[in-house]
């Protein structure tokens, strides 16, 4: 089953080296990296806005508790964004080619 895994990191350098380590490790077949989205998050008790960087990961249910423990030990956040939905429906070709990317 395929997935859309979601992280955000505080600038788009860390996300293109967090992306390409992803797929270095055939963690994912493709990173989609959305720079300047505006964060607004309740942390440590306080309500917090940045400017962070999106990452949208494609994966597959194979490689998701791998890609999430690989993002924990990479990811600069004491506690990264780690959001998976699966994915039910897709165009055929690209779910193969998603699959023979991560393996």
């Amino acid at each position: 089953m395929p997935y859309i895994v979601f992280t955000t990191t505080d600038n788009v350098s860390e996300a293109e080296w967090i992306g390409e380590r992803i797929l270095d490790e055939r963690l994912g077949g493709c990173v989609n990296i959305v720079p300047k989205i505006k964060s607004i998050f309740r942390w440590e008790g306080k309500i917090e806005k940045t400017e962070e960087t999106l990452l949208i990961i494609k994966t597959t249910d194979e490689k998701l508790d791998e890609l999430e423990t690989r993002i924990g030990e990479i990811h600069s956040y004491e506690n990264p964004e780690f959001l998976a939905i699966s994915v039910d429906k897709g165009e055929e070709d690209y779910l193969e080619w998603l699959r023979e990317s991560v393996k």
